[in-house]
Order: structure tokens, then C-alpha cells, then sequence
């Protein structure tokens, strides 16, 4: 079958790899046509400490994505996350050569292009440019430039910088489970084209993505990314707190959390116990509900307190900064009970849990729209907006370039090609050019 009708997002994280396959429908809604999942056995708080068995993991996935489909997969969108992750504020400018000239996309590239010579700490490498605000000729606040007339043109930058090696391994693993690398995505940025709304980006919003490895914070502005961090813990620490708190195995451990476990002690009574079998013939082992409470209640109110200080270094203390929308959380570990309630007591912020069901089509398996599968699908989000801005195209009959030529039957092939260079021709995308420089890096790279 054709690569090209569909996309792919892949989820490479802590606890699990996630492969999912989908196109737009005519209503614009993401159809999920197959999705494969697998143990991540490689992955250490969302860096890859383990070539061989993220290979391994990642071909499971997406085997059992392709058996599901009967697609085949070629190109994948992946996600990055893990404590290696930084972002920074810059400033930059640029003085146009003729400001009787309009502003256009070339200035504006060329102005990113400018931020990506930056001049990291050794073994870093910039990820995403995220431009804030513009400033024309000193006229400030303005978000959309093209078209004005100008001489200076200067913008504010939001710049999330990875460490080479970690972004190295990543596309090596890709690479080596026989897949082309079509993308690289911050995964806090997928998770919230996934689970945020356009009024809720507006108004002001954090955006915590409990995982595996590591909670990841994205906080929107006036519908502007402001601040993104990745604070190293997630739902195993809190796993691995309960293996040593009640000195039971790590398999154990987890079942406990997710089925009896909550973030408020106070929910349990004294006379609530649990049983777990013995190792080989010995006693069984009985917990109260209270204590695995209080285990996790610990280690929860510490994240959630690192992530409340990273919302406060934002800024969210004044009144023009003010995240109106409160908070949403998503992630495997958002599932987990009273978490909402403890959050708002601690931060004293609206908070609701983030289900990527929004932009999936009615038909949906329920299981996807967990907020499990939050990145993974914002990563799927991600592959099909690149495949509309031509960097894959469409081979069946549906509109090509944006609804600008309408393509029907078979016969109009040959004409089909013709348009698909067309569409390739576009102008790229500074990111664009980016991952094909990565791609090139991670080819020569022996």
C-alpha cells in the first residue's frame, strides 16, 4: 500500500511506546486507523539509556500498529522529552535592506535562522524557536508582521535546547528500527495540540503531563507558548517509592497504585487493607490503604510543588501574566485518584484532567482518548499537519495544496505526480530544514 494517505506519530517513553496511525477525515477530525503499543525497556526518564532494546520496543509497536491498520509504516513524527530539556528567553533582530519593501516569510526565517547560530554550552543543540511577539520600527506587541513595512525587525524567542547526544540516540533508534525520522516534537507541545483549546491557550494555561519518567510543563499565553520545562519525575518514582515503602516488588507495586492508590490520605479509612501474595510460599503481605496513600501523597505534592514553582518563575504571580484557564493535566499519571483536588489545594488553580478526544473522529476507540495516549496522539496531530503542508502527499483522490485542486479517479496519475512536486516545492519551514540537517547528521554519523 501507498505511503502517503496516512501519518504516523510514535511516543517514545518511560513506561511504554506508543505507535499510533491516522489520517484527517473529510470533517477535519483525526481517524485513528491503527495503533500498537509495546514496554519500553530502554528508556530512563525520557532519555534512551539502552540502544538495543528501544530498537526492540519500538519494532514491536509498530508491528503491531502495521497489523492492525494493514499499513505499512515509512516516515514517523517522534517525540522528545526527558531532563536533559531546557528552555530559554532571546531577543533578536534584524535590519531589512529596503524597508520600502513589505515584511515577508523570508525575513521572518531569516530572523530564526539568526537564533539557531546561538552559541550553546558544549554537547547542546537548539531544538524549537518558538517566536513570542514582533516588533516593527520599535511598534511593539504585534503578532503577525508579514505584510507590514518596516527596517528593523525584531522579535522575542522562546528557545528549547536538548543535548546532541540524547536527540542523536533518538533518531539512531529510529533509523536502525528501519523507519525514516519525518519529524522531531518537544512532547510537552504535542501533549497540548492534543488536550488544550484555542480559548483556553488565550486566556492563559499550564499544561502538566504526568508520564512515566519525567512531568512535563507547557505554559500558553494569548495563544503563545511562554514557558516549557521537564522536571525528572513521573509515575515511577512514585511506583518506586511504594516498592520501597512497603518493601514489595516493583510488578506489585504498580498494581497497587493504579488500582488502590490515591494522592489524599485522608479518603481512606484506618481498617482498609490489602493483601498481596507472598515470594514463593511466604506469608501474604498486608498494607493498609491509609499508608499507600500517604506514600504516594508524599511524593505526588513534590512534583506538584516543582512544577508550581516552574509556573511562578513564569510569572503567574502578576496580574498581566495570569493563567485564567488554570491548569489542565494529562499523562498516565493525571489518572490517578484525587490528583485534581490535591492540585488545586496546593496551587489554588482551576484544574481539569486532559483527554485527547477532541480532535479525534466520533468513532474512536474509547481506550485512545485516555489521557494516556495524550503525546501520542498530538504527535499523530503533528505528522498530519506536515503531510498537509506538502512534506508527504496525498495519493488517493482528496484535495492537494490546501483545497486548491481537486484530484478524481485513477486515470489522472501522471497529473497527480506532477502536482506532488508542486506541492514539495514549497517553501520549508525553519524546523523543516532543520530535521533534514539532523537527518544528514544522523546518516554521517558512524
Amino acid at each position: 500500500m501507498e505511503v502517503g494517505n496516512f501519518s504516523v506519530g510514535l511516543d517514545i517513553g518511560t513506561t511504554k511506546i506508543v505507535a499510533i496511525i491516522g489520517k484527517k477525515n473529510e470533517y477535519g477530525k483525526i481517524e485513528v486507523l491503527g495503533i500498537g503499543k509495546s514496554k519500553s525497556l530502554g528508556v530512563h526518564r525520557g532519555v534512551v539509556n539502552n540502544i538495543t532494546q528501544t530498537i526492540q520496543s519500538i519494532q514491536q509497536a509498530v508491528e503491531e500498529a502495521e497489523v492492525n491498520s494493514g499499513l505499512k509504516i515509512g516516515s514517523v513524527v517522534v517525540g522528545i522529552a526527558g531532563q536533559h530539556i531546557r528552555s530559554l528567553h532571546h531577543s533578536d533582530y534584524i535590519t531589512r535592506p529596503d524597508s520600502e519593501e513589505v515584511i515577508n516569510d523570508d525575513d521572518l526565517d531569516k530572523l530564526c535562522n539568526q537564533v539557531y547560530k546561538l552559541v550553546m554550552l558544549p554537547g547542546e543543540e537548539i531544538i524549537h524557536v518558538l517566536p513570542q511577539e514582533y516588533k516593527v520600527d520599535g511598534q511593539a506587541e504585534i503578532k503577525e508582521p508579514i505584510g507590514m513595512y518596516g527596517g528593523r525587525l525584531e522579535a522575542n524567542f522562546h528557545v528549547v535546547v536538548g543535548q546532541v547526544s540524547s536527540i542523536k540516540n533518538v533518531g539512531r533508534c529510529i533509523k536502525s528500527a528501519g523507519l525514516d525520522l519525518g519529524n522531531i516534537t518537544l512532547e510537552p507541545l504535542a501533549s497540548s495540540d492534543a488536550v488544550l483549546s484555542k480559548e483556553e491557550k488565550e486566556a492563559g494555561v499550564a499544561l502538566i503531563d504526568i508520564g512515566g519518567g519525567t512531568t512535563d510543563l507547557a505554559i500558553f499565553k494569548d495563544g503563545i507558548i511562554r514557558h516549557t520545562a521537564v522536571i525528572p519525575f513521573g509515575g515511577g518514582v512514585i511506583t518506586e517509592d511504594i516498592k520501597e515503602g512497603c518493601s514489595i516488588i516493583e510488578k506489585q507495586a504498580e498494581l497497587l497504585k493504579v488500582r488502590f492508590g490515591s494522592a489524599w490520605p485522608g479518603e481512606n479509612k484506618d481498617n482498609e487493607i490489602v493483601s498481596i501474595p507472598g515470594l514463593r510460599g511466604r506469608e501474604p503481605k498486608e498494607i493498609t490503604l491509609k499508608n499507600l496513600s500517604k506514600i504516594i501523597h508524599a511524593r505526588v505534592v513534590e512534583i506538584i510543588e516543582q512544577v508550581y514553582a516552574e509556573i511562578k518563575n513564569y510569572g503567574h504571580d502578576e496580574q498581566k501574566k495570569k493563567l485564567i484557564a488554570g491548569i489542565v493535566l494529562t499523562g498516565g499519571g493525571s489518572q490517578l485518584k484525587h490528583l485534581k483536588q490535591l492540585v488545586e489545594y496546593i496551587t489554588g488553580m482551576d484544574t481539569r484532567i486532559g483527554y485527547p478526544n477532541e480532535h479525534l473522529a466520533g468513532d474512536s476507540d474509547a481506550e485512545i482518548a485516555s489521557p494516556l495516549y495524550a503525546t501520542a496522539v498530538g504527535l499523530l496531530m503533528n505528522a498530519v499537519a506536515n503531510e498537509k503542508k506538502g512534506k508527504t502527499v496525498e495519493v488517493k483522490e482528496e484535495l492537494v495544496d490546501e483545497g486548491e485542486l481537486v484530484m478524481a479517479g485513477h486515470e489522472e496519475e501522471e497529473h497527480q505526480q506532477q502536482n506532488a512536486a508542486k506541492v514539495q516545492k514549497e517553501r520549508k519551514s525553519v524546523f523543516d530544514k532543520w530535521s533534514e540537517k539532523l537527518k544528514d547528521f544522523l546518516d554521517n554519523a558512524e
